[in-house]
């Protein structure tokens, strides 16, 4: 039953196994769903979605599947009518577990028929639309696999709770938001007392076995506050093909700033790839500019690095010496040689692309992307590919 609905989710990206299929099928033989559509989404959603990134996904291929089943509105006056009276109580009946299951395409046009062919209520039936009983269609009554028509879900189809998109800030294939960026950056920590510092907190467990030691006379043990030694070093890609993520970078630059849980953190520009320059500011004047060597021999190399940028230019610029696009400078070294020489100083190093990894192969700049990516990991500037990259970025802290 429903066959194609579990192809549908896959489809839109949830990951849907066999045997949360076959959970979800007990339930309904269970009644677990209420006999409604309604309950069907809920309980759907609660069984095969694993994770609250999944919901947005779920929602579309609910609201593409079952679209147009649980419409109200277009049954007749006179269906309505029927279906709001009190149900009388001698036609509740019980579920002996025989009922027949349908797909998707023979519950349409079974309804379809009911439309055409009904001209009195029903109550208590196994076949026409109405209350109590075992058919499909109805409400208050009992069938696995049934479509309800009125009752408590006449004004709130299951099928316009998912089409409204309550979920689509939880995918984890959206674009981040500066909150996004801080909320995962957060991730990115490593916890230690070993900094300089008045100890001034007060460490719970030492004082207990400390005070056990002096035969139970209260001793008291401070540590210096917990805090996180990471350091990080943010290189970005300024201008050019970069404008149109100008957005995008503005507001991971602003939650990289708000991340105040850095042990420290420093960042520069470059236009298209790293040379003997780097830039304090995304302007990238000549006049303001940083020999990169002293950058390298100035951080530690325990500096976790983020380098960002579409990674999309002319093979020149990173292959050949002299290919860098500025007319007024020359680079010694080409710019692949800079980027190897980053990734050796730093070992925790990622590359974030704004550019979907689908594109990688054939769009403009492929070639580069593909160089590039041969020197550090790339992923995509999304949450799930941000958060790939802290788990890269949280090796080992000395």
């Amino acid at each position: 039953m429903f066959t194609e609905f579990f192809y549908e989710l896959r489809a839109h990206g949830v990951p849907v196994s066999v045997n949360e299929w076959y959970t979800l099928l007990e339930a309904l033989e269970k009644g677990l769903a209420g006999s409604s559509l309604t309950g069907f989404y809920y309980l759907c959603r609660a069984v095969l979605v694993k994770s609250e990134t999944y919901y947005d996904k779920f929602d579309r291929a609910f609201a593409s599947y079952f679209d147009g089943i649980e419409t109200p509105e277009s049954l007749p006056d006179k269906i309505w009518k029927w279906l709001d009276r009190e149900l009388p109580e001698n036609h509740r009946v019980k579920f002996d577990g025989t009922l027949r299951q349908y797909d998707i395409e023979e519950l349409k046009r079974m309804l379809a028929e009911r439309l055409a062919q009904q001209n009195e209520e029903h109550h208590g039936g196994n076949r026409w639309i109405g209350t109590g009983g075992t058919s499909p269609f109805g409400h208050s009554g009992y069938h696995p696999g049934g479509i309800r028509l009125g009752g408590e879900s006449r004004n709130r189809s299951a099928v316009k709770v998912a089409a409204e998109r309550r979920w689509a800030d939880f995918t984890d294939d959206e674009t981040l938001d500066t909150r996004q960026f801080q909320m995962a950056l957060r991730k990115l920590r490593h916890f230690t007392t070993r900094f300089e510092g008045p100890r001034t907190e007060l460490d719970i467990d030492a004082t207990i076995e400390a005070t056990g030691r002096n035969a139970g006379r209260l001793k008291l043990v401070w540590n210096r506050p917990r805090r996180n030694a990471i350091k990080v070093l943010l290189l970005m890609d300024s201008g050019g093909s970069m404008l149109a993520y100008s957005r995008l970078c503005n507001q991971l630059f602003t939650a990289m700033h708000r991340s105040s849980h850095f042990k420290d953190f420093q960042v520069y520009y470059f236009h298209n790839c790293i040379y003997d320059w780097l830039y304090p500011h995304p302007s990238c004047l000549r006049r303001d500019s940083i020999k990169t060597s002293d950058v390298l021999s100035n951080l530690d190399s325990d500096y976790r690095v983020i380098l960002v940028g579409d990674a999309s230019m002319a093979p020149s610029e990173l292959t050949m010496p002299g290919g860098i696009i500025d007319w007024d400078l020359h680079n010694e070294e080409p710019g692949i040689a800079w980027l190897q020489r980053v990734k050796d100083r730093f070992e925790y190093s990622v590359w974030l692309n704004p550019i979907p990894a689908s594109y990688w192969r054939w769009t403009e700049g492929a070639y580069t992307i593909k160089l590039i990516r041969e020197v550090f990991p790339m992923y995509e500037l999304t949450l799930n590919g941000l958060e790939q990259a802290i788990k890269c970025l949280k090796g080992r802290v000395v």
